[in-house]
């Protein structure tokens, strides 16, 4: 078999745009690469400036170029008896069609594959799909990107690296895959179906790599033989070794394997501390600074105590992306380290995990809601199962429709069949479960924390000392998850997967299935099951009018966009319903009763065919459709919950956005004071909790969060710990804080035409003199959007891009990615970029806080938190919003300076950290830069000045590294 592997650059994606470039790569029938045609083609009409800007192409390189005729001349017999491949193959197919149209031959009628969909199966689990970033991820030299000819050889290696994989794949995927393809007329299908017949008439091949069950090929075996760590070591390695010489011996093994690895006193102070607080029993409030190698700094006490003590320590993260660390990083490192072998397992909420029995009715069944794009994650799963020993689908690159998806195959605790599930001894989640019951030391993330406690502890292994990192996010996660929060989709999403219309739905399934059983029985379930259709098309109907007349109530103001909080808030007062509330109760009750009726016959049928001896086959279907009456009783609960309005101790709201109006619908019904909750569920019966972040304190003290978090009895009874670390880092050196001292100020959350003009011309010079690596943060997006064009035309002219979030499309980290890869850009972020994002090294050299980072006022629970303050005759303004914006302020702060090597500028445009009287608290609370205040003409060369000026103490000093 030949391919011929094409790439065209074009002067658009019209079909009126012309070819300026062909690549060709050409793969013999021996699977290498036998000859790369190129040419430039000369266009009919001029090439676009940003066509040049993207592929270097200018006219003057076109300009004596061949015409399309004798281009496609060439190219013509080397595309005879070929496989045309392309990445993204749809745009090239297009253009190579009309091209030979024009030219007066016949359209090419050859197989069409496309790399995007070999990448998707056989590499799941890459970030990107970008060819660049594939390229690069699976080694290979890509020099010109958007250079046809080095794209289609980029291409051709990156087809090759995918049939290398498939070539690995035992022949029972093969098998499935080109089964999953049967019936789609597709040419990825007639591939598969080749491969499959070629391998099955080649003898047996190795079987042991794989375990193989029910038809499918699993990285992983049984679960219930993994023995406790406790057990596995036998002995006691500890017994006679104190924390000081088990630290010692890390630390000359941490040398040993890292040449450059230093001590960091900061470091070792936050060893002693955490050991302590486990030892002794009391809680710990512990601030690190950015660079103190804070995740080892409890890593190490908790390990060791673990292990010492035979006693878990469990850990919590907010973001997935941390406990990835962990898990990627930290532990594996640990792992190579510690002189003895210990155990850490990662437990996440279910959600998180595939369940195999339904993922195998999925494909058996091919119950797919958009065929193409759920047959490709489908395919890629199948593949995927060879190789994942977790089962968590943050492994996989599903694309924008895996989520829903996903949410068919996920498991949870409503359809699980337990024991008697044919998976049980395979299953991810039991597996994760089985693990962390096994393990010394348990990751996992705030949410399961709560959802922990709200399923009576039956989720975690027992505990009794936690350590909750990225802890500024605990009373925020608390809130959500010790109180309600439901969309337009939590009722939706249930009532779809039971019943889309009489072919789709598990309700349809089952009925097909009843039908065809013979049974008199089960004729007189079917006739039932049908009786339930229009009940749930009417509780649809009603829920969609509901959500229609919440959203009607919405007062039509926005300052959000994409991505952020939603554009509309409502808060709903217990004493001051709006007038339309009887009219929403009224429709709320008939949502109640219908559903109650459709929840107690679904479930009768359900249990009688559970007990019935001639259907076979059915429990897994039933127990799912019974777990989906579950999720159907726990929204009606919640419904009732929150139109009732009956607490005066719970913050009511809900929010949408415009584009996407009642179906972007969010209700909230959150306690205004979560201290209490913490301190009842966590700091009484827990022994020892030691929460850290780089962001705790407020002023160099802990008040506020002591009081948040409900620790105030435990400081008074001498339970509590708090210990302020600072950053190794040398900020007086690396980092200056610049404030115009004359910028106009700001009122309200747009700024007028006078503040944005400045704003732009500002970050304009700035980022010239800073030759762009600057990140702009707002508190607004309607502000960011005021900024990016003004800004993107001010900068075109000296090749500095400009990027915004929900402007430019893509999601945080793509944006991120677009940013380090682009030598000289400004990137305009919103609130997700003020924390989590990291940007180590010169990629970012100046950060720009356009405002402080107030929450909005009238923000429901920032209001309802006012209130209870004003009651208690507090000032709501000191005591809430300063705290909470100077964390955030100090969040911001931190992405400037990553590792020891940075260098960069600060620039607060927002002139109350100079004039405010409460302005001192935010520069107080930051880790010692270098601070001015000028004039804004004076900024300029000031940061040229700053900027060319390194101090050789500096280097000295940051021979440091980032170790550890």
């Amino acid at each position: 078999m030949k391919f011929a592997v094409l790439d065209f650059e074009t002067t658009g994606t019209q079909a009126t745009d012309d070819i300026i470039q062909v690549g060709l790569a050409i793969i013999d029938h021996d699977m290498t690469v036998s000859e790369v045609y190129s040419s430039m083609v000369k266009p009919n009409g001029k090439i676009p400036t940003f066509i040049t800007g993207l592929t270097g192409i200018s006219n003057a390189d076109v300009a004596d170029a061949p015409e399309l005729d004798d281009v496609m001349l060439d190219m013509i017999p080397l595309l005879e008896d070929a496989v045309l491949v392309g990445h993204n193959v749809g745009f090239d197919l297009g253009f190579l069609q009309r091209a030979l149209d024009r030219t007066g031959y016949l359209p090419f009628t050859g197989r069409v594959l496309d790399t995007m969909d070999f990448l998707r199966i056989f590499f799941p689990n890459l970030p990107s799909y970008q060819l660049s970033m594939v390229s690069s991820s699976l080694g290979f030299q890509h020099d010109r990107p958007h250079q046809a000819d080095s794209d289609a050889l980029a291409t051709a290696h990156v087809f090759l690296k995918c049939l290398e994989e498939l070539d690995g794949l035992p022949l029972i995927t093969v098998q499935r895959l080109s089964e999953l393809f049967d019936n789609q007329d597709s040419d990825l299908g007639w591939y598969f179906d080749g491969v499959r017949m070629q391998r099955e008439a080649q003898p047996a091949q190795d079987l042991d790599s794989h375990r193989f069950y029910r038809q499918l090929a699993l990285k992983v075996g049984d679960w219930i033989d993994i023995p406790s760590a406790a057990d596995e070591r036998g002995t006691m390695p500890l017994e006679d070794t104190s924390f000081e010489q088990f630290i010692e011996q890390v630390k000359d093994n941490l040398r040993n394997l890292l040449p450059d690895y230093e001590e960091r006193t900061a470091q070792n102070h936050m060893f002693d501390e955490v050991i302590q607080a486990l030892t002794d029993e009391k809680h710990l409030l512990i601030e690190a600074g950015t660079g103190t190698g804070k995740s080892l700094g409890y890593l190490l006490p908790s390990i060791y105590h673990s292990v010492k003590t035979n006693e878990r320590v469990m850990l919590s993260t907010h973001t997935i992306n941390l406990q990835e660390q962990l898990r990627e990083r930290d532990v594996p490192l640990l792992t190579k380290v510690i002189p003895f072998a210990f155990r850490a397992a990662v437990f996440k909420g279910r959600q998180h995990y595939l369940c195999l029995r339904k993922f195998e009715h999925k494909i058996n069944t091919k119950e797919f809601q958009s065929p193409k794009e759920d047959v490709l994650i489908a395919a890629q799963m199948i593949v995927w199962l060879t190789a994942t020993e977790t089962g968590d689908d943050e492994e996989l690159n599903m694309g924008n429709r895996g989520g829903d998806f996903w949410e068919t195959v996920a498991s949870d605790t409503d359809s699980c069949l337990g024991r008697a599930c044919p998976w049980f001894k395979q299953c991810y989640y039991h597996r994760a479960k089985h693990e962390a019951g096994a393990a010394d030391v348990v990751i996992t993330n705030h949410s399961k924390l709560f959802t922990d406690i709200k399923a009576g502890h039956q989720l975690l292994p027992g505990y009794e000392r936690l350590v909750i990192d990225e802890a500024h996010h605990l009373e925020d996660v608390a809130g959500k998850h010790l109180g309600m929060h439901m969309k337009y989709f939590t009722l939706v999403h249930p009532l779809l997967r039971l019943f889309k219309d009489s072919k789709n739905g598990q309700l349809a399934v089952l009925r097909q299935q009843l039908g065809s059983s013979g049974s008199e029985r089960a004729m007189e379930w079917a006739i039932a099951i049908d009786n339930l259709y229009p009940e749930l098309a009417d509780v649809k109907e009603d829920w969609d009018k509901l959500n229609e007349l919440l959203f009607a109530l919405l007062p039509q103001r926005s300052d959000a966009g994409p991505g952020e909080a939603a554009q509309f808030t409502l808060r709903l007062l217990p004493d001051k319903k709006p007038e339309e509330w009887a009219q929403i109760t009224e429709l709320e009750n008939r949502i109640h009763i219908a559903l109650s009726q459709i929840i107690r016959q679904g479930e009768h049928i359900m249990g009688k065919i559970k007990d019935s001896d001639d259907i076979v086959d059915t429990d897994g279907l039933v127990t799912d459709v019974t777990g989906l009456f579950k999720d159907l009783g726990g929204v009606r609960d919640d419904l009732r919950h929150f139109v009732k309005l009956d607490s005066t101790d719970t913050v009511y709201w809900y929010e949408a956005n415009a584009s996407y109006r009642s179906k972007s619908l969010q209700m909230y019904a959150v306690p205004v004071d979560v201290s209490e909750q913490l301190k009842e569920h966590f700091f009484d019966k827990k022994k020892s909790i030691i929460l850290t972040s780089a962001t705790l304190s407020i002023d160099k003290n802990f008040q506020y969060m002591i009081e948040q978090l409900g620790l105030k009895e435990a400081e008074q009874q001498g339970k509590l710990n708090t210990v302020m670390l600072e950053s190794p880092f040398n900020y007086r050196e690396q980092s200056l804080v610049l404030i115009p001292r004359d910028f106009p100020t700001l009122k309200g959350s747009v700024g007028d035409e006078h503040f944005v003009s400045m704003l732009v011309e500002s970050l304009a010079e700035s980022a010239q003199a800073t030759r762009g690596r600057m990140l702009v943060l707002f508190t607004s997006y309607r502000m960011l959007r005021q900024v990016y064009e003004p800004l993107k035309e001010k900068l075109s002219t000296s090749e500095i891009a400009v990027f915004g979030q929900g402007v430019d499309g893509g999601s945080r980290t793509k944006l991120t990615r677009r940013f380090q890869e682009h030598p000289a850009s400004v990137l305009l972020g919103t609130s997700s970029f003020w924390e989590g994002v990291d940007i180590p090294g010169e990629a970012l050299t100046c950060l720009a806080i356009v405002r402080l980072p107030f929450q909005p006022p009238n923000h429901p629970l920032v209001e309802a938190k006012s209130e209870r303050l004003k009651r208690e005759k507090k000032n709501p303004f000191m005591k809430l919003s300063v705290p909470q914006a100077v964390i955030r302020f100090k969040q911001g702060f931190g992405r400037l300076v990553r590792t020891a090597n940075d260098r960069g500028i600060v620039l607060i445009y927002d002139t109350r950290v100079i004039e405010a009287y409460y302005g001192r608290h935010f520069l107080y609370s930051l880790p010692g830069p270098k601070m001015e205040h000028m004039y804004t003409r004076q900024m300029i060369p000031r940061i040229a000045e700053w900027l060319s000026d390194r101090p050789q103490e500096t280097e000295a000093a940051n021979q440091e590294g980032e170790q550890a």
